[in-house]
């Protein structure tokens, strides 16, 4: 199927016999005697192309083609007419119509024309389609978590989406600061500008500048043309400066700039280049604790933290570590074309317990480590690492003195480095096989 079609016409025999021509095209095709019930087809049916007579019983052609677009701004219009004006073709198109053409006359441009009005609708389609499966992907939506603190972060961050104000995220390393930008660009009126990620602390300060202004040829040393930077790679759009408490002191000054002129100079160059983009920034310093000490620009970090978001750790959203780790093991899953993969409740428990000093991204990390592992559909304890297996393990939660607590909990950790491999591990342990075999016993290590 080409597409489908809506023919809106009170005149029965026309409106019959173009349906008949355009159905011998592969096109599907709808007909409607009016603009009411036109409209009520437009709600029922996906329409790519609505072909509309201007004369409608109820309703001008011209003004229904502009109330079509603003509902469906998708499909594309064609406008019929039995006595064509340049007044009301004129009108037709400002309306958002895709041509304007006269019964009779233009007989001999249906049909190309048509197919034109129907690529250029499907590929409208399409991009909408994207467009809500990025928004389903980056936005507020794919933050899991139902905690309080978690759901207070996500509620600031989607009020603060709309405006064009600077953010700053703070928080621990790995509590999603790169997600949150993400969802607050896809809510923003920028979501169809570019979303440009920085990490402020990878790169060294000649090549941070560059890459954040541009540069101009011969610049410096391998400058052999023209570069565009990062901030005019997100003109119109959102740039997120990750790290922001690493930038230099003297890169600072020229970003203080830019949120405050909306200006700056690539290198080597001699005039101003003019953008429009929105700053998102995060930092797991404290940035006011860093400028006290001079080591962060005052005036920058009040610029900056015009809105400050700080999002939680791991273990202050104990109660979301389940359905993060569920999807997590999803999303591993699926990339080794495993299925089913479920969470034990011991192993839940052991998610819940643990420190997670390195937050959502070593829950990531260790996820995608068990289900790798798993023989079976289901993640167990004994896929988890040794240190958070058999983290607290101790005599009256204090150091273990006990020696045989100390050589149980190390044959453990040989074997599971080894992978369960006893003769690796007897020799790395440097014991005879039968005595290892002889101390899992002992200790009923599975």
């Amino acid at each position: 199927m080409q597409g489908t079609i809506l023919i809106i016409d009170d005149e029965d025999r026309l409106r019959q016999l173009l349906a008949r021509l355009l159905s011998l095209e592969g096109y599907q095709v709808l007909e409607a005697n009016n603009a009411r019930n036109g409209l009520r087809v437009l709600e029922q049916e996906e329409i790519h192309l609505v072909i509309s007579d201007v004369k409608l019983p109820d309703k001008n052609g011209i003004e229904l083609s502009a109330q079509i677009k603003q509902l469906y701004p998708s499909t594309e219009i064609i406008v019929l007419t039995a006595f064509g004006t340049i007044a009301d073709g004129v009108t037709a198109i400002k309306n958002g119509a895709f041509d304007y053409i006269t019964k009779g006359d233009d007989n001999d441009r249906i049909i190309p024309l048509v197919s034109r009005a129907i690529e250029k609708a499907q590929l409208q389609f399409r991009i909408r389609q994207l467009e809500e499966k990025v928004s389903k992907r980056y936005g507020f939506e794919s933050i899991i978590g139902e905690s309080k603190t978690i759901r207070q972060a996500v509620d600031l961050a989607r009020k603060v989406a709309v405006t064009d104000t600077t953010v700053l995220l703070t928080g621990e390393t790995g509590t999603g600061k790169e997600v949150f930008a993400q969802a607050i660009h896809q809510a923003s009126a920028r979501r169809s500008g570019a979303f440009v990620a920085v990490n402020c602390s990878a790169l060294g300060k000649e090549i941070l500048e560059s890459e954040l202004f541009g540069h101009r040829a011969g610049a410096f040393t391998g400058a052999s043309r023209d570069k565009k930077g990062l901030f005019e790679e997100a003109h119109k759009g959102t740039i997120f400066l990750d790290e922001i408490g690493e930038m230099a002191l003297d890169l600072q000054a020229k970003l203080l700039r830019v949120l405050e002129t909306h200006e700056f100079m690539r290198v080597g160059d001699t005039k101003p280049t003019r953008v429009d983009v929105r700053v998102v920034a995060a930092t797991n310093r404290d940035l006011e604790q860093e400028a006290t000490a001079g080591h962060f620009r005052l005036d920058l970090f009040y610029r900056l933290s015009v809105f400050r978001i700080e999002l939680p750790s791991l273990r202050d959203r104990r109660d979301d570590i389940p359905a993060l780790a569920e999807q997590f093991a999803r999303q591993s899953a699926l990339k080794i074309g495993k299925r089913d993969v479920k969470l034990s409740p011991e192993f839940e428990q052991k998610l819940r317990q643990h420190d997670w000093k390195g937050n959502i991204r070593e829950l990531k990390n260790v996820i995608e480590r068990a289900v790798i592992l798993a023989d079976g559909p289901e993640l167990t304890p004994d896929l988890l690492p040794y240190d958070l297996l058999y983290a607290g393990k101790s005599v009256s939660n204090g150091p273990v003195y006990d020696l045989a607590q100390v050589e149980e909990n190390h044959i453990r950790y040989i074997l599971h480095h080894t992978n369960g491999n006893k003769t690796e591990a007897a020799r790395l342990l440097n014991i005879g096989l039968t005595t290892l075999y002889r101390k899992i016993t002992e200790y009923q290590i599975n």
